[in-house]
């Protein structure tokens, strides 16, 4: 199930690369990106920080 992503925008921005967006590549994107911010994340808490910035991504 996606959650954090809006998905009419995700597949707009797909379209305007010429590309049909599949099924399953909606959920695969927000698997990724969960895993981006949850190294930014971890990376924020280790520098004892309680702002996630651009740095920590």
């Amino acid at each position: 199930m996606v959650e954090l992503l809006v998905q009419s925008k995700v597949r707009a921005y797909i379209k305007e690369a010429g590309l049909n967006t599949g099924g399953d590549s909606l959920e695969a994107i927000e698997k990724a990106l969960k895993g981006v911010l949850d190294n930014a994340i971890r990376r924020a808490k280790a520098n004892d920080r309680k702002t996630l910035m651009a740095k920590d991504v």
